[in-house]
């Protein structure tokens, strides 16, 4: 039922993101639980959690996921997080958070050097631009190829807000 993937791809790694990156290092579990043992996707893991989308995050894949940090999300309009994570909005939130997922596992390397129309889960698509460092829809990857058992992470300084 998850509608969109988080994908994202990086050319130039910043030391930053090889600090987080290696909060990553260990055992490959899952997206869901990749997420939370890195300690920086609270606010996500908690609208995965709201949306009910944690058993589809879990499951299978492969996935890649385009991850908002902690961060992100707070840079959002104050009073939106929140909004979201009302029961009655969940549809609303089911569709952010599946724009930020992409059906299949693309690392760093696919799309190094390129830009392209990526499909998500949402069924919309993400502008991916890997030309100069790496954009998703105007959000920069800090972090890339995190890898889980069923995909991989991609860790963007913005949350992704699909038009219309």
């Amino acid at each position: 039922m998850l509608r969109r993937s988080f994908i994202s791809v990086i050319a130039g790694v910043s030391l930053a993101a090889v600090s987080m990156t290696s909060a990553f290092a260990g055992a490959k579990k899952d997206i869901v639980d990749t997420a939370v043992e890195a300690g920086s996707f609270g606010t996500l893991v908690a609208a995965v959690q709201a949306a009910g989308l944690v058993d589809t995050l879990k499951g299978d894949g492969p996935f890649t996921v385009f991850a908002p940090t902690d961060e992100a999300f707070a840079a959002l309009p104050e009073g939106t997080v929140e909004t979201l994570l009302k029961p009655e909005n969940k549809d609303q939130l089911i569709t952010i958070l599946t724009y930020h997922v992409v059906p299949e596992k693309v690392m760093a390397g696919d799309i190094a050097g390129k830009k392209a129309q990526v499909l998500t889960v949402e069924g919309d698509r993400l502008s991916v631009d890997a030309r100069n460092g790496v954009k998703v829809d105007g959000a920069k990857v800090v972090a890339a190829d995190v890898e889980a058992s069923n995909g991989v992470i991609h860790v963007i300084d913005k949350v992704l807000i699909p038009e219309g």
